[in-house]
């Protein structure tokens, strides 16, 4: 045969072969369709983070930072009909895998075999889906439920006068890469490297209970609070409770109830003693030293992503976290090197009088509960 008819007849033969697996793979989808099968994308193959999560028998945490209890709570909440594309579970999966690690969308693509494009869209649709859930997993208490979360910080200071506290208020740096040269200096905070701030108020056992996040590294911690719902509403604590925070913000009463530790030099006992008791309340370092233990790829290295898309990423983790506290996922909360306080202490405004005749009736009611009887402590005879 001539090799120019030879050639030929095999590109019409290739050509043929072609259109028969393209009718084939017409049928295969008309038939799914009409029993209503889902067509996924699969990986080439059986990648181990995904074989991992396949093996009921293997523990989860090392790839995801989530226990498989936590990581089945979230894909129930997310559970929706979905018919094409990679499937929920494994697009779930990878982000779990991104935030654990902080790796780049190529490392990430690379371990789940996807191409980095969809890494990266998944990333944003995923983050987006799990933003969905904030008002369901962080929220304040209601009215009725405040005097066990006052029960809870009376626990955790040794007395009785921080029953009527209702929470713990801070904030924490998150490391960003500034992409704007020109706005770089905004996010350079006083440790010297580019963050955004999240704002948190915990209950006494490290559950969030509200975030505020966004705001670039140097802005001071007490203007995030006046310009956080929390504050420009007055909406939390309720009347008659309070809540406690460092030395960075102010001892007010109005329009929220917040105690701050004395000011040194600290005049006599009753001072030391409220301050050690108030120290062993203020819990949202705790808190935050757990979410820093679970995603240490978020909150120790600089995340690559926008400045726009970083708070997003954020309040993913605080979700996150909240939904591990839930379901006793709990982690050794990370150490670090405590910030500087602030000097000179912040500027007394609104509330301020207020504020230091609570902290003062606050901190005779803990110096008297030092000198009650054995028998008489930890009981409530009202």
């Amino acid at each position: 045969m001539d090799p120019i008819v030879a050639a030929c007849v095999s590109v019409v033969r290739s050509n043929h072969q072609i259109i028969r697996r393209r009718a084939r793979m017409r049928r295969l989808l008309a038939m799914c369709s009409q029993i209503d099968v889902p067509i996924y994308a699969t990986p080439s193959s059986i990648v181990p983070p995904w074989e991992r999560y396949l093996d009921q028998t293997q523990d989860l945490r090392r790839d995801y930072r989530l226990t498989r209890t936590t990581i089945q709570a979230l894909m129930d909440l997310l559970r929706r009909e979905k018919t094409h594309g990679w499937g929920q579970e494994m697009e779930i999966l990878m982000v779990l895998y991104w935030l654990a690690h902080g790796l780049s969308y190529r490392l990430v693509s690379n371990a789940f075999e996807m191409p980095r494009s969809t890494v990266c869209d998944l990333v944003h649709r995923v983050c987006d889906a799990i933003l969905t859930l904030l008002d369901r997993v962080i929220g304040f208490p209601l009215p009725e439920q405040c005097p066990e979360i006052g029960s809870g910080f009376q626990h955790l200071a040794g007395s009785p006068a921080f029953g009527r506290c209702a929470g713990a208020i801070g904030v924490c740096h998150i490391p960003i890469k500034a992409s704007h040269p020109g706005a770089a200096p905004d996010y350079l905070n006083r440790k010297r490297f580019h963050s955004i701030l999240l704002q948190g108020i915990c209950d006494s056992t490290g559950k969030l209970l509200d975030i505020f996040v966004g705001y670039p590294g140097s802005v001071p911690e007490l203007k995030v609070l006046k310009n956080s719902p929390v504050f420009v509403g007055g909406i939390y604590p309720p009347s008659g409770y309070f809540i406690v925070g460092d030395g960075g913000y102010p001892c007010i009463n109005t329009p929220i109830a917040l105690l701050t530790p004395y000011h040194k030099p600290l005049q006599g006992s009753l001072e030391a003693c409220f301050n050690a008791r108030h120290a062993k309340a203020c819990v949202i370092e705790k808190a935050f030293g757990m979410m820093k233990a679970r995603w240490r790829g978020v909150f120790f290295k600089a995340l690559e992503v926008s400045t726009t898309f970083a708070p997003k990423v954020a309040a993913v983790c605080a979700i996150l976290h909240n939904l591990a506290v839930t379901n006793g996922d709990i982690v050794e909360p990370a150490v670090e090197e405590p910030w500087p306080s602030l000097d000179p202490p912040p500027p007394e405004g609104e509330g301020a009088k207020g504020g230091r005749l609570l902290r003062q009736e606050v901190a005779e009611q803990v110096s008297a509960s030092q000198h009650w009887p054995l028998h008489l402590k930890d009981h409530d005879y009202d």
